[in-house]
């Protein structure tokens, strides 16, 4: 479920980006401008699946959510996203722009210890 929420989102505001902002402002830019709302659709989606279990608040359950969201994200990346752009996994890293390239892994890192970052309680 927190894979369907984080990457629908981030489905939906790639295709705005691709279609609207980036006609605009340029790619850069727009990838840019994407990366805060693909974090907010995450920290929504981590929160929504935490609440919704009700996940223990223990690390490795947490930490195994985020780790199945990202491994169906690298497969669906590698069986769909790519061969639908006729690209191979060394294009498709070639490809991308210096700055925004460092954005990516960190956003999967994210993607990864978020259930466990939403659902710790602060006590006092």
């Amino acid at each position: 479920m927190y894979f369907l929420v984080a990457v629908g989102a981030e489905f939906v505001l790639e295709v705005i980006r691709f279609q609207v902002v980036a006609l605009h402002v340029g790619k850069r830019l727009a990838e840019m401008m994407e990366i805060p709302n693909v974090l907010l659709a995450t920290i929504i989606g981590a929160r929504w699946v935490v609440d919704r279990f009700t996940l223990p608040p223990l690390p490795g359950i947490r930490l195994t959510v985020g780790l199945v969201a990202l491994v169906i994200l690298l497969i669906a990346e590698g069986a769909i996203i790519l061969p639908l752009n006729g690209l191979s996994v060394i294009e498709y890293l070639a490809g991308h722009d210096p700055v925004v390239g460092v954005a990516s892994p960190g956003a999967l890192g994210v993607l990864t210890v978020m259930p466990f970052l939403v659902g710790y309680r602060w006590e006092r």
